[in-house]
């Protein structure tokens, strides 16, 4: 059974809809791909959801280490290349809100963590 589907609406924008939830995602072509670059892209999504997969499993990990992550967040960078068009690098940096609260010994657990996104 789906949970998701995809719709084409035209002029290279695509939505996307949660089936149960029945949250939907816009996506628009960049602007240096004939796009308009009102919305994500879909390599943009990509990189959005490998940051926000890295922050769930990190979550996940520091509930049970009881480590306070809350309020974190994440600079996204993604590099394309050409011939054939592709995300050739993805650079995320995550930056918790008092990176004080958190030991070297913290730090490791939740970038190992991070590193285990399915």
């Amino acid at each position: 059974m789906a949970q998701f589907e995809n719709k084409y609406l035209g002029d290279l924008r695509t939505e996307a809809i949660h089936l149960k939830s029945g949250n939907k995602i816009i996506t628009d072509a960049p602007t240096d791909n004939n796009g308009k670059g009102e919305a994500f892209s879909p390599t943009d999504l990509i990189c959005a959801a490998l940051s926000a997969c890295m922050m769930t499993i990190m979550g996940i990990k520091a509930n049970s280490e009881k480590i306070d992550i809350a309020g974190m967040t994440s600079e996204i960078a993604k590099s394309m290349i050409a011939n054939p068009r592709k995300i050739s690098e993805i650079n995320i940096s995550f930056i918790h809100p008092n990176p004080s609260m958190l030991n070297e010994t913290q730090r490791e657990i939740l970038k190992k963590a991070a590193h285990t996104c399915p």
